[in-house]
Parts: structure tokens; sequence; C-alpha cells
């Protein structure tokens, strides 16, 4: 039923559930709002929203976990269940993504688990796994499968079918792009193509030449992907091949320019279109200040080819950049395409006693037509808690979640770490309704839903 709206005996069930929320939130009916399934959490416990600022982990005694929580519906009541999987909120929120039948989540580390002894960023590891978890037991998932990948994957992406999963990785000497089939609950063997053999090529110093792959997406028809190169403020789209049964790739059209720092992006659901999420960092500085910006973000539109155009003869063109907010890093697009939003960190991240700091981020909300590829702004909301990161409509567009990593010290948990909720308001009047917060474990960063209405 669209809605999954919950009777009132599923606060009880709640109690039981394995995982334990605050008494003066109602996440049973928070969740009973929200048309899907499965919604999938992933949470980084080695952070903490100042660790950027100081480079020190979150303290040991705090006892946080790198953690997968899954929140669903079954035969009318709330269940949950967690299962504890290494990640990191120093990659974009893209290292999360759930199949469309919600039976199976898809995780990915940029950096591994905390080494005994280590209490700064330098102390952990490279991350060099993707995750497969089984949900048939929404609460008990458990691991399925695990691949080794290139060290350092930024982002992963489902494509449609669910068969095959694409991971962009940078190591010191070059940025791959890696599909990695999967099938009965196993991963097949993994394809790692070196992007500078598709012509995406550096020419700066530093690590392979400058290049860095951010984001990956596959088109709605499952024959194309999608590469963002942030620090080149460039994108880059492929062609699926098949070389012999193993997938391959070859480049589709041009290589479009973008804003400044493309760290996400999104087809539109139609295909007709890309849009990225311009941040707008400043890879040069040596401060958080210096770095994170103090300006609006943006949203930039890029017209996609017909798809009967092959290699060359393929021509994107980049036709519109619209201002979101400062520090805009998730991206989500509502599933009818009508609706765009942004998830703002803002000055979450600075510590409190500076000038940049602030205690809110926000959600950007602008309207999309496709006949045209215009966005317009419709207006920021903002809501309290650190690193607001990622984000997602519901299957219905009805309702927006986006994440927080954790709430300011000597917050309540109605505002600790969690999802904010927002009904989204359509019409001619179209607006974002703040519902309230989902508490969850520390370190929330992206969330995924799926799953049957």
């Amino acid at each position: 039923m669209p809605g999954n709206r919950l009777a009132a005996g599923l606060a009880a069930a709640l109690m039981s559930s394995i995982l334990s929320f605050p008494a003066m939130a109602d996440p049973a009916e928070l969740v009973g709002r929200i048309s899907g399934s499965t919604i999938a959490v992933i949470s980084d416990g080695d952070f903490v929203g100042q660790t950027y600022a100081t480079g020190r982990l979150a303290p040991r005694e705090a006892g946080h976990r790198d953690l997968l929580t899954i929140l669903s519906i079954a035969d009318g009541r709330l269940v949950s269940g967690s299962l504890p999987l290494s990640n990191s909120v120093t990659a974009a929120p893209e290292v999360l993504a759930l199949t469309r039948d919600g039976r199976t989540a898809f995780v990915t580390e940029r950096l591994g688990e905390r080494l005994e002894g280590g209490d700064t960023v330098a102390d952990l590891p490279p991350g060099n796994r993707l995750f497969a978890a089984d949900l048939t037991d929404e609460a008990k998932p458990r691991l399925a499968d695990t691949a080794e990948l290139a060290a350092f994957p930024e982002a992963l992406a489902i494509g449609p079918d669910g068969r095959l999963v694409a991971v962009v990785s940078n190591t010191a000497e070059a940025s791959f792009l890696q599909i990695v089939p999967y099938d009965g609950g196993r991963f097949g063997e993994v394809t790692r193509i070196d992007l500078d053999e598709l012509g995406v090529r550096g020419s700066a110093g530093g690590p392979r030449g400058g290049v860095t792959a951010t984001n990956v997406q596959w088109h709605p028809s499952g024959r194309f992907l999608a590469v963002n190169i942030n620090t080149q403020n460039r994108v880059a789209f492929f062609e699926l091949t098949d070389e012999d049964g193993r997938p391959g790739l070859r480049p589709w059209g041009n290589i479009v320019e973008t804003g400044a720092d493309p760290f996400v992006g999104r087809f539109t659901p139609d295909g007709g279109f890309y849009l990225t999420s311009d941040w707008g960092r400043n890879f040069t500085a040596t401060d958080l200040a210096g770095r994170i910006p103090d300006r609006p973000s943006a949203i930039s539109v890029i017209r996609l080819a017909d798809r009967t155009r092959r290699g060359d003869d393929a021509r994107h063109e980049r036709i519109a950049s619209v201002e979101t907010d400062v520090a805009a890093e998730g991206l989500a697009v509502s599933p009818d395409g009508r609706f765009v939003a942004t998830v703002n960190m803002r000055g979450t991240a600075f510590p409190t006693d500076t000038d940049r700091f602030q205690p809110e981020g926000t959600v950007t909300l602008l309207a999309f037509d496709s006949s045209a590829g215009a966005l317009t702004k419709i207006g920021d909301y903002p809501f309290e808690g650190v690193l607001p990161e990622g984000g997602t409509f519901d299957l219905t567009g009805d309702h927006f979640l986006a994440t927080v990593f954790h709430g300011h010290d000597g917050a309540d948990d109605s505002v600790g770490s969690g999802l904010e909720v927002f009904h989204v308001i359509k019409g001619d009047n179209p607006a974002l309704e703040r519902l309230g917060r989902i508490p969850l474990p520390h370190g929330v960063h992206h969330v995924d839903i799926a799953g049957g209405q």
C-alpha cells in the first residue's frame, strides 16, 4: 500500500526490535509515512564531525561502529536489523545502494576498519572491498559475499537489473572503473579498466595526473555509465560492451565541462539528462576553512545525446547551472523526475568556536522541467545536525530523507544522528515540510529506499 501506513501497535513492536530509539521520537509513525518496503542506512563509526578539522577519530570509549542498518515493514509491523560493515564518510555518499526489490544491499569502503592503537585519520588503512548483504530476513541481514577492488573505492552504483555493480577507485597510480557481476548471491570476476585507457587523462602533477573519480551512475537503460571527475570539473560517459562474455566499456560522446568540483551526479528517470552537484571545494587549500567554500554550490544540467548516437557522433551539452546552498554534497532526483534535492552541510563541520560554524544544514528543493531541461530553485529548508550528506526521495516522491551524522554537543536525541524526514508538498506551490527525525546509530551518511509500495 502506498505510504505503508502503520497500525498503532507498531510502536510496541519497535521497542522489541534490534535498535533502541529514544522515547521522545516516534520512528514508527515516520517510517510508516515512507513509501518503500526497505530502508537501508550506512553509518561510519570512526569519524566525528570535527575529525575533518582535527584529524582525530572518535573516542574509542564511545563504542561507535561501522554499521549497515535496515528498516522494513513486514506483516504490518516495523522490523529493524543491523550488520557491521566497514565504510567511510570520506567518500561520496554513494557507498551504499539497494537493488530495486530491496533484497540486496551493496556497500564499499574507501578507508578500512580502524586498527588497534589507531587514533587518527592517517592510521586508517586503505579500503579495497565491496560487500553484498542479503536482506531476505530484514531483521537479520547477513554478509553474502565480498569482492576485492582496487584500493580507495569512492562510489558504487547498481545496474537497473541488479546484476552488475559499477565502482570507481582512485589508487596512487590510476583511477579505475570496475564492473562486478553479481548473481545467485555471489560476485563474479571483477573487470578493472583504467580511465586513462578510456580517454580520461590528466596533465597536472600529483597522483593520477590530477584525475580523481568520485561518482559513477548507470543510465536507466543500463547501456551507459557516467563518471564524475571532480578534480577536473568534468563528467565522462561510457557505453557498456560485451567483450567475449565479459563487460567492457567504450567512450560515449564527449567529456562535458561542469562547474567546480562535480562531486556526485544523477541521471534523470527518463534518461534525457545528467545532473551534477558542483560542491566547489578548493583542493589547493591546506586547512578546512580554505577547502570548504563559503558561497553556494550549484547544479549543472547536462542534456544527453540521442541514445542511437555512438562514439564521437554522440554530443552531450551542459545547458544550465543553478545555485543551491553552501557545501552541497548529496543529490537526489524524485522518481517522476519533477523534483531535485541537494543535502547541504553548510558550516556544520567547523569547530563551534570558529566564525564558520553553523548549527544547521539544509535541504535545497528544486523543480525540474524535463521537456526543456529547466531547473528552478524552490527554497532551502534548515534542520539541526552535523555533516548532513546523503539523501533520497521515497518511491512515490512524497517524502525526502536526509542523513545526519550526529548531533551537536549537548543536543538531545531528537536532533542527533539519524534520518531527517520531510513531506514533499506538491501542486502549484511546492515546498518541503519537516516532519521529524528517525534516530539511528552514530555516523549516518547515506540512505537508500527500495522494494514494493
